[in-house]
């Protein structure tokens, strides 16, 4: 492995491009883009205020940087760089802005979820979405970009909405069966949206592109339900993580549940490999040197390594009980993931903070549980192959896949707590991001 030198940042900004030439990254006001190859500064764009979001269009010709404070949008074009657009929702405010698929569209959501905004990048013209539900996850766009479900609440009920992205015009509208609508989520090939109550009661529903209720699936009754939901790449699985630390797989003919993933405290399968992350302390004798070492030198030679250990089943993890009466207890499966080739799941319960948990599709069992030292901040799938990069808030970045486990340092001086991490579309390199800083780490290819 390769990593690059640390490079400025602010608000873990910082995005590859969908066609993975570029690098996009804020500091304060200022907009970055740099040659992936490179990492040399092909763009500076000064915005009016400190970037609080960017997002690369479709086509990676132009960037969206919004000001949530400001109540603007600023966009700027890579092949004319003398080109900008400024959008100001004024008195409305903004809390959240989108591309469209088609990457000439804007989507802009107002303060208390008023209005959404449609502005148009080519004709100027502005279209209306009234009455969007202020919800986790309210607003999504079908894998091939052509529909857009929004979810809605009129007349204390909830509504779904589904449009045709090209010319804006609304193809279904129809009401759920939910008491207070969490989240929407289309499946990958886009024939079937799934929509799931709030935390008090457990139901998922199913639903067709023209609005008909396929199923509903509800596991229990009376205790908090749904905390998270993943398709699988290939739409025959839908993941649901639970607050009572399970996660069902139901497929996609019945949508019935084919079979429960559990998170105890213990691990006693013998089956799953148990990657236990320790630290260990180089044992140095200065006095041996002929020279005194560098500040590099002694970085390198002083800090404390990491390294996995296999250890054996059976294993108590680090489990933190919840507390009963605070809101938003850290419980349930707050994390999930599919791997791009839909061979595994990983999964995160938040009573374990420091432990990835790897679920074999094929066999639907547990394939390997990763102990870390620190909690997990973010982790994800290298987009092309079955290898999870996760960081826990270290300046250690950690690989898994099948073959084995990894803990790679980032070779720096400076305190670099990665806590975040975002996959070049080849997978061949990843960004590692912290509060204040970002580097490239480049993976060797495999012939």
């Amino acid at each position: 492995m390769n990593f690059s030198e640390l490079f400025k940042l602010s608000g873990l900004l910082a995005r590859f491009s969908p066609d993975g030439k570029c690098l996009a990254s804020c500091v304060q006001y200022q907009l970055v883009v740099r040659d992936v190859s490179t990492l040399q500064i092909l763009q500076l764009y000064t915005c009016l205020d400190q970037i609080q979001h960017i997002e690369w269009s479709s086509d990676s010709l132009f960037i969206l940087c919004a000001m949530y404070k400001r109540g603007i949008v600023q966009v700027w074009s890579l092949e004319q760089p003398a080109w900008h657009c400024k959008i100001d929702e004024g008195s409305a405010g903004l809390v959240a802005s989108c591309w469209s698929p088609d990457g000439r569209h804007i989507l802009n959501t107002t303060e208390f979820h008023l209005r959404i905004t449609v502005w148009s990048l080519c004709t100027k013209s502005v279209s209306y979405i009234k009455y969007p539900k202020a919800c986790q996850q309210g607003l999504v766009f079908s894998r091939d970009g052509r529909y857009m479900a929004v979810a809605e609440r009129r007349d204390c009920k909830d509504f779904i909405s589904i449009f045709v992205c090209t010319d804006w015009h609304l193809l279904r509208h129809f009401d759920t069966e939910t008491q207070d609508l969490c989240g929407i989520e289309w499946s990958p090939n886009g024939c079937v949206l799934a929509a799931w109550d709030s935390c008090l009661e457990y139901k998922i529903l199913l639903y067709s592109l023209d609005g008909r209720l396929l199923s509903t699936y509800q596991a229990y009754q009376w205790s908090l339900g749904i905390k998270s939901i993943a398709w699988s790449p290939s739409s025959q699985f839908l993941a649901v993580g639970s607050y009572d630390e399970k996660v069902r797989i139901l497929n996609h003919v019945t949508w019935k549940k084919i079979t429960e993933f559990e998170h105890p405290a213990t691990i006693v399968n013998t089956k799953a490999i148990v990657y236990k992350e320790v630290e260990k302390s180089p044992s140095v004798e200065t006095e041996r040197l002929s020279f005194p070492p560098t500040r590099a030198l002694a970085s390198s030679l002083f800090s404390t390594q990491s390294k996995y250990e296999i250890s054996q089943v059976p294993v108590s993890l680090q489990y933190v009980k919840p507390v009963a009466d605070r809101a938003n207890p850290k419980m349930g499966i707050g994390m999930m993931a599919f791997s791009p080739d839909n061979c595994f799941l990983a999964t995160k319960n938040d009573s374990s903070p420091h432990t990835v948990w790897i679920w074999e599709l094929q066999r639907l069992q547990l394939c390997a549980v990763l102990e870390q030292l620190g909690a997990i901040q973010a982790w994800q799938w290298e987009p092309r192959r079955s290898r999870l990069a996760v960081c826990t808030g270290s300046s250690r970045v950690y690989l898994w896949a099948p073959a084995g486990c990894l803990a790679v340092q980032v070779p720096t001086e400076a305190d670099f707590q990665i806590t975040a991490i975002s996959w070049h579309p080849s997978g061949d390199s990843m960004a590692l991001l912290s509060k204040d800083n970002f580097c490239v780490c480049y993976l060797e290819r495999e012939e």
